[in-house]
């Protein structure tokens, strides 16, 4: 198996028995997973990048939530309009992208 550089973490609201309902799913989550799914794949990152879909953070009124490691970076209220600048700037470019920081 290949050991990512990065693995960013999306709060969908998931739940335990599979059900994804929550504030993050509301405020499109999924339409964020499904939006980094389809950039990391047109940008050939499929090694390098993994995705997860999480339950809650925690902190919902600042979801959709994405957090970004080995970098402990925490992103809020992304947006999927938000999703080619974090991946630009900080997945590809190694800078944070200090707007959506919580």
């Amino acid at each position: 198996m290949q050991k990512p550089e990065r693995h960013i973490f999306i709060c969908t609201s998931s739940r335990v028995n599979g059900q994804q309902k929550g504030f993050c799913h509301s405020r499109d989550g999924v339409t964020v997973m499904m939006k980094f799914m389809e950039e990391i794949e047109d940008r050939e990152l499929g090694g390098e990048v993994f995705i997860n879909n999480t339950g809650c953070f925690g902190i919902c009124d600042k979801g959709p939530i994405i957090v970004v490691y080995p970098d402990n970076v925490w992103y809020g209220s992304v947006t999927p309009e938000d999703v080619e600048e974090i991946l630009d700037t900080h997945i590809e470019g190694g800078n944070v992208v200090e707007r959506l920081v919580i």
